[in-house]
């Protein structure tokens, strides 16, 4: 197949593409940065999310599939939905199974959807990703096409993303590994999760490709086996102290309030505030070879390697997290870690404050 992948450089993108590669398949990519070619991937320079005239030119030949990593507004989806339905076989867009409401049942895809039931107006009125994603779901299926599919991940790690509740690990691990007390709130911490292996993902969506069955359906590919946000951080900890003999000490506060001021606060209460647990029946009903990584095996590896390894994502350090955790803790991060003058006020600011 001829396949192009919008943002295939990222954590479930590139397992996709090698794997496609690996088949045989043809694989193009788009890349903001100059990447060298190699064989069966041909990297496409240029900005897919903001550039669509960049995105025609690349459309003028049709594909057998598209998939789509890319996070838009619901407008900018709007305004190019017909023209990706019309130029490729098949559409797999990555919404998010953030976008499912609280339930007392494990999650189906027909579940109901926060943008379906909430009554909270003032985050209806946002763009907020769990929203935006299910408005550009309804976009999909108002188009008066069926030639697409809808990919539903939850929360996914590899050895670059590592997380603890709302934490990446350039909060939670970065913080810890520093000395420093890791605040994570009782509420959080004892809601059920699910966690998937990044490549696992990449692996069944690659099954979906090309699958007659797969046209005009959502599924959810998550792991199904559920497991307490306290557990994780019990395995983070152990995982860590055998590594490099390292003790990370934990403060569960009762309540994230307090965080809702310096964190996503929708992204709290409208996700990791519910217990997550999945029913995977329905894409195993398509694919009949799926594997997940039993979680602790998977977070245990990944984790060994990062440590091993060490590389932080600047991008996603959050100093204002970190000026609230010190304040809650009485500790201080040495304001010579802290990139940046501007970055540095702001920290002293929230941490004396």
């Amino acid at each position: 197949m001829r396949i192009l992948a919008f943002g295939g450089t990222g954590a479930m993108g590139v397992p996709l593409v090698n794997i496609l590669a690996n088949q045989g398949h043809d694989v193009y990519v788009t890349s903001r940065s100059r990447r060298d070619n190699r064989p069966n991937v041909t990297y496409l320079q240029g900005d897919a999310q903001s550039d669509f005239e960049f995105v025609k030119e690349i459309l003028r030949d049709k594909y057998d599939a598209i998939v789509d990593f890319m996070v838009y507004s619901s407008e900018e989806l709007k305004r190019r939905i017909s023209f990706y339905l019309t130029h490729t076989e098949q559409y797999a867009f990555f919404s998010s199974s953030r976008v499912y409401a609280q339930s007392e049942t494990p999650l189906t895809e027909s579940s109901p959807r926060l943008l379906d039931v909430s009554q909270d107006q003032s985050y209806l009125a946002t763009d907020e990703y769990a929203l935006a994603k299910a408005r550009e779901e309804n976009i999909l299926r108002e188009s008066g096409y069926r030639n697409w599919t809808i990919i539903r991940p939850y929360i996914t790690y590899n050895e670059r993303r590592i997380q603890l509740g709302v934490y990446e690990k350039e909060n939670w691990l970065y913080r810890a590994l520093a000395g420093r007390t890791v605040v994570f709130p009782k509420d959080i911490a004892d809601r059920y999760t699910s966690l998937t292996y990044g490549p696992d993902v990449a692996a069944t969506v690659v099954k979906l490709l090309g699958n007659d069955n797969a046209l005009g359906e959502a599924f959810h590919i998550v792991n199904a086996e559920k497991v307490t946000w306290r557990q994780v951080a019990e395995l983070y900890q152990q995982v860590v102290f055998d590594r490099i003999h390292q003790t990370i000490r934990i403060d569960y506060p009762d309540s994230s309030t307090g965080l809702q001021r310096v964190w996503n606060p929708w992204q709290i209460k409208y996700d990791r505030l519910y217990d997550r647990v999945f029913d995977s029946g329905k894409v195993e009903s398509v694919i009949s070879d799926i594997t997940f990584r039993p979680t602790r095996d998977g977070l245990t590896q990944c984790l060994i390697r990062f440590l091993d390894n060490p590389k932080w994502l600047d991008y996603r350090m959050n100093w204002k997290y970190e000026a609230w955790s010190d304040k809650q803790e009485h500790q201080f991060t040495n304001v010579f870690a802290i990139p940046g003058k501007r970055t540095k006020l702001s920290y002293l600011k929230n941490r004396i404050g």
